[in-house]
């Protein structure tokens, strides 16, 4: 069967493959889409800690202060990450401070596995505790805009991906 392509189809369409898959793994969409939204996630767990805890509390205020202060500290490397890579620059240090630890055992992947760990069981422990309820309209507001961004942005990469297997 006679063709009337040049064969350079498949390069271009390979081509926007991996510039996708590329974008998906880089550091702008990894933080936007996960690193961002864990962060107020922790934050929020951190706020709803210290209200549950006042006036008489003081464990559960200073928690609340101390898991604020690792929200923020990875929100700082979260857009950090991303601003460098938007600007095209390698970053020197990891997505979270757990995993920035894991770089002194050399296993920084394992120490963001249980960083991510962690966030699933602080959005558990907001749910089941009954936390979630105590939030202002603004801390929901941000609860849900962190919650939809991140399943969509997984959605959306399991999609491609799904995708990506059937044109093999």
């Amino acid at each position: 069967m006679a063709s009337n392509s040049s064969g350079n189809e498949n390069c271009i369409g390979e081509n926007d493959a991996d510039a996708i898959q590329k974008f998906f793994r880089g550091p702008f969409f990894l933080s936007f889409t996960i690193g961002i939204p864990f962060c107020f996630f922790k934050l929020l767990f951190g706020v709803a800690s210290i209200r549950a805890g006042t006036p008489n509390g003081l464990f559960l205020v200073a928690f609340g202060w101390t898991v604020i202060a690792w929200a923020m500290v990875d929100l700082v490397m979260n857009i950090s990450r991303s601003t460098l890579d938007l600007l095209h620059r390698p970053a020197s240090f990891e997505y979270c401070s757990i995993a920035q630890a894991g770089r002194i055992f050399n296993k920084p992947g394992v120490f963001l596995a249980i960083d991510t760990l962690l966030t699933f069981v602080i959005i558990c422990a907001m749910l089941w505790s009954g936390w979630i309820a105590t939030l202002t309209p603004y801390e929901t507001i941000l609860w849900y805009s962190a919650t939809t961004l991140n399943l969509i942005s997984l959605s959306l990469v399991s999609l491609y991906y799904e995708a990506w297997k059937v044109s093999k």
